[in-house]
């Protein structure tokens, strides 16, 4: 471990044109940080809705990393991690609240099991409903094919489809599970010295799961902890931008199947993955224009 980790806790938060979410994501964790000495990072992915100037007047206390470009949602978390000074790591979004004593309770889980590389919290949505992507399973290829396939969809609490979304698990009981979801995660610094930050070939979306991954195959259990409620307004930073989130997205998925599946699947298995995000990403496209076609204002010739 770095000799420098002298404080408890580092919180890293990457902002792209959601002021008012982070603002808010920010009293509500100086509401809930305790006496132990913490750091809040600010990585700004050039933002054009005054994020920077608003945040370096409004929160002196927090360390503001200011990018002339959008570089990712992994590289950026890299700028504070590689400056971080804490024993525990927390990746957390800017869209989110976290609830009372919930970084208590994750830090903890760390403290009482030192064979915890990563925790993350039961994450809800605003009407308090249980986000099921708090907690997964690895995209194996049979994952994937149960996923693409729809089979997930049809028997969502299936331990034989639906390992992904791990359904089958009771949202309110701890335990053990592949992947948390990159919205709010805490990681051991031990565990950051030892496999590095995200993987920045992914510049939006996997990237969790492929740091998730890599923690288990240096040794590390991953922890999901409902004790902690980290309340998640999802999706508003890549709402507000410009980027295709569909090609991001299915791109983000051909990354990691070739990254993790080469040299243990067969290639007709990768051909059929990669198959599959390709009629996957081809349905999506149709999907949307679809979506997009029927909210067409109707002209009327009546007068």
């Amino acid at each position: 471990m770095r000799s420098d980790r002298l404080i408890d806790l580092s919180v890293i938060i990457v902002n792209y044109n959601v002021r008012e979410f982070t603002e808010q994501c920010l009293r509500s964790l100086f509401a809930d940080l305790d006496d132990r000495p913490f750091e809040i990072f600010v990585v700004d992915n050039a933002s054009t809705d005054g994020s920077v100037e608003y945040l370096r007047s409004s929160f002196p206390q927090i360390t503001l990393i200011a990018n002339e470009v959008n570089v990712g949602f992994g590289a950026a978390n890299n700028q504070a991690l590689k400056r971080s000074n804490g024993k525990y790591l927390l990746v957390l979004n800017p869209d989110t609240i976290v609830q009372k004593n919930s970084l208590k309770a994750l830090i903890q889980v760390l403290e009482q099991n030192p064979k915890v590389g990563a925790v993350g919290p039961k994450l809800v949505d605003q009407n308090g409903r249980f986000d099921k992507t708090s907690k997964r399973g690895l995209p194996t290829p049979w994952v994937a094919f149960s996923r693409l396939s729809g089979l997930a969809r049809l028997f969502p609490k299936s331990k034989i489809f639906g390992k992904y979304d791990l359904l089958y698990l009771d949202p309110d009981i701890t335990h053990e599970v592949d992947v948390l979801q990159g919205a709010c995660m805490m990681v051991r610094c031990e565990v950051y010295d030892q496999i590095g930050g995200f993987d920045e070939a992914f510049f939006m979306y996997g990237e969790d799961i492929d740091w998730c991954h890599r923690i288990l195959q240096a040794g590390w259990k991953i922890i999901y902890s409902p004790t902690a409620i980290i309340t998640h307004f999802r999706g508003e930073s890549t709402r507000r931008s410009s980027i295709d989130r569909d090609k991001a997205f299915y791109g983000a998925m051909r990354i990691y199947a070739h990254k993790h599946f080469t040299g243990r699947y067969s290639i007709l298995t990768l051909t059929m993955v990669d198959l599959g995000i390709t009629f996957a990403l081809l349905m999506a496209r149709i999907r949307s224009k679809l979506t997009s076609s029927s909210r067409k204002p109707i002209i009327s010739n009546d007068a």
